[in-house]
């Protein structure tokens, strides 16, 4: 039976956390307050004024949302970061809407994620900060902003990531937080290779506490909160008075951030929810494998957290278009081009809010609006998870390998990659596709994972079940409240 965490399970790894938070200044933000920063306390805030977007500081959890203020140092709150693919890139009339992640301390929303993994295991007693060490197993982001997250709650951390990941997050890892560093064999889609990792530390290393974001349900329940009503709140702030909220585009990944989906369909039951994946390793559209160079989605498997039930479509971008746009986006004769075609600096500036997998999310977009036939008067959300800043390796790398980008080049991209996006390379689900890619879980998580066949059924037959998972962080926003109380650190504010 899948067990939620709404219990304190042992009083002294809870009353060893109270006393590192408060020898350490740590204040743990609700998530209601992430979700609604106008709750944060304005002394809080006030000291938040003098404090870096990335600095190491405990007070940066309460920068864990999506509406920070787009700056570097001092910044506050506003309302949710996002923004609108202008009709010239996506060449639809449907309304394309990313919510932003850069803004995010540490340059990506994953930062959340972790923090929806980490703070209810530590608030129920579950993770002792002055004896366990976080293990974060990823193939990018979530082990940086497990890491981040480890680091301002006081306890140390240990990053797992693919060897082939981009030189930026390794560097960082090691030099700004102190993490200690795993590098597993492969790339973006090596999962069981971090798994394998994972084993071994089990095996070997009785301190690690190992946060897996495929199988973390306060991953998915993060974003079904945060995410969710951050993408109800762009689509409220872009809407016309004829405007229908008519899909959700998400890149699977650890299958967190697609949970927001279940959060929309609540608001919008027509919504189309669209999962997005590499053409190179489609594992939900064709069960296949191999891997790719869209950095910040995993694949080879279908995570734990994955209500499949609630995925309509899936398609499958290309790999190659996807770092042709990056150039096109970010390369000096790429923006001339982009301007020649009418569009201003701010437009153009913006295109760097996309990174890799960011851009995969938008050509899927694109597709999701040709395949349903989309008007100017739908709209389409998605995810903008990171940003171009955290992959310049990447450029400096294609420049190696293919030469200086040119304005010819530009053009070849531009009209291959975004004017020639197609409706390949999708499926619309049925009730069986749905249960045949769901049935995929048992591979992973009961023959390798040594789950219980029980559990994967009742991921599946229970109708509750997801409800329950998605909504505890009701309970943990009280537990939170007490853990606080303990510390004493607001009552001394």
């Amino acid at each position: 039976m899948i067990q939620t965490i709404e219990k304190i399970t042992n009083e002294k790894f809870l009353d060893n956390a109270v006393k590192r938070f408060r020898e350490k200044g740590i204040i743990l933000p609700t998530f209601k307050q992430q979700c609604n920063p106008s709750l944060i306390p304005d002394i809080i805030l006030n000291r938040l004024k003098k404090i870096g977007l990335w600095e190491i500081h405990p007070l940066n959890l309460f920068r864990i949302t999506w509406k920070n203020e787009p700056k570097e140092t001092g910044g506050l709150f506003k309302e949710v970061n996002y923004i609108e693919i202008p009709k010239v890139i996506s060449g639809v009339d449907a309304r394309i809407v990313m919510i932003v992640g850069k803004w995010f301390p540490t340059g990506a929303h994953k930062v959340g994620a972790a923090y929806g993994c980490l703070a209810p295991r530590i608030i129920t007693g579950g993770f002792d900060p002055t004896y366990h060490k976080a293990v974060w197993p990823s193939t990018g982001n979530y082990c940086r902003g497990g890491a981040f997250d480890s680091k301002l709650m006081g306890t140390d951390s240990v990053a797992i990531l693919p060897e082939e990941m981009s030189r930026e997050r390794f560097d960082w890892l090691r030099d700004e937080i102190g993490s200690e560093v795993i590098a597993t064999p492969g790339c973006e889609s090596n999962v069981k290779e971090i798994y394998d990792a994972c084993w071994e530390i089990r095996r070997t290393r009785p301190e690690c506490f190992i946060f897996n974001q495929f199988e973390e349900f306060g991953n998915a329940a993060w974003h079904y909160k945060i995410t969710g009503d951050a993408l109800e709140e762009a689509f409220r702030l872009a809407k016309t008075d004829k405007s229908r909220l008519a899909a959700y585009v998400s890149a699977t990944g650890s299958a967190g951030t697609i949970a927001a989906g279940d959060y929309l369909r609540k608001i919008a039951p027509q919504l189309s929810v669209v999962a997005s994946e590499a053409l190179q390793c489609p594992t939900l559209l064709m069960n296949g494998f191999v891997g790719h160079r869209i950095e910040g989605i995993g694949d080879k498997h279908v995570p734990w957290v994955h209500n499949v039930k609630n995925t309509d479509m899936v398609t499958a971008i290309d790999d190659e278009d996807c770092m042709r746009i990056f150039r096109l986006f970010n390369e000096e004769e790429g923006i001339k081009y982009l301007k020649s075609l009418g569009l201003d600096d701010d437009q153009v500036s913006m295109l760097s809010l996309l990174g890799i997998s960011c851009i995969a999310n938008l050509l899927s977009a694109i597709k999701t609006a040709k395949y349903y036939e989309m008007t100017g008067d739908d709209v389409i959300l998605s995810i903008a998870t990171d940003s171009a800043e955290l992959y310049a390796s990447r450029l400096d790398e294609l420049n190696q390998q293919r030469g200086a980008y040119t304005g010819i080049q530009a053009i070849k991209d531009f009209e291959k990659c975004l004017m020639g996006c197609t409706t390949n390379h999708i499926k619309e689900l049925s009730y069986q596709d749905r249960k045949a890619i769901h049935n995929l879980k048992y591979f992973t998580w009961v023959e390798q994972q040594q789950k219980e066949v029980e559990d994967l059924n009742q991921l599946w037959y229970d109708r509750e079940i997801w409800e329950r998972l998605f909504r505890q962080v009701e309970r943990w926003d009280e537990l939170i409240d007490e853990f606080n109380q303990r510390t004493g650190l607001l009552q001394k504010l």
